[in-house]
């Protein structure tokens, strides 16, 4: 047996606003319904999510459809870029980001680095393998902690890997125990079947 992770990235939200509360746009709130629709098939357990708004709307339909509901998990928030609650402009982002994969602990006055950031959010992944073992789970995320999570298991999810990533996007990791033992990309075919 083995336990399956469906990490789901979130959709397309507003570029202004605070990062807790910024929630979809309307293409945002369509593909939401692409997810739940490309996960409907599949006995879900538990769907867990970042507390930030978008990523729990990107859920949200996925827990309905399965008569369950979000738990919200304050450690699968995103990375603190920054010490203000705003989204940085991604002329800033970039060139932080690429500092933060040089170098795992660097991180900017009041922010978090990667390491504090895929320290928090393993743990929570380790502990619900472990709860959850030979189940199927959703995780509502954000683009780097999901790379992070991933490249604790595996150090070919990299910079390259967040920027080939989409809003939204599905992977399916399957493990076992702590064990990852295989990734696929599933949003390409809900991008093949509803287009």
């Amino acid at each position: 047996m083995s336990t399956t992770v469906y990490m789901v990235r979130h959709g397309d939200s507003p570029k202004e606003g605070n990062e807790r509360m910024r929630g979809l746009t309307e293409k945002g709130y369509q593909d939401a319904q692409r997810v739940a629709e490309l996960l409907r098939e599949e006995e879900i357990d538990l769907v867990v999510s970042s507390p930030y708004l978008r990523s729990i709307l990107t859920v949200e339909q996925v827990a309905l459809h399965k008569g369950k509901e979000v738990m919200v998990m304050e450690n699968l928030r995103e990375r603190v870029f920054s010490s203000s609650y705003n989204r940085l402009e991604d002329k800033d982002l970039r060139p932080l980001l690429q500092k933060s994969f040089e170098d795992f602990n660097f991180s900017l006055e009041g922010a978090e680095s990667n390491a504090v950031c895929q320290r928090r959010s393993v743990q929570v992944l380790k502990e619900l393998l472990h709860t959850y073992q030979d189940k199927k789970m959703v995780f509502g995320t954000h683009g780097a902690v999901m790379t992070l999570m991933m490249n604790y298991f595996n150090p070919s999810f990299d910079l390259d890997f967040l920027y080939s990533t989409t809003k939204p996007d599905i992977y399916r990791m399957e493990f076992n125990n702590e064990q990852l033992v295989c990734v696929e990309r599933v949003w390409d075919k809900a991008l093949t079947n509803f287009t």
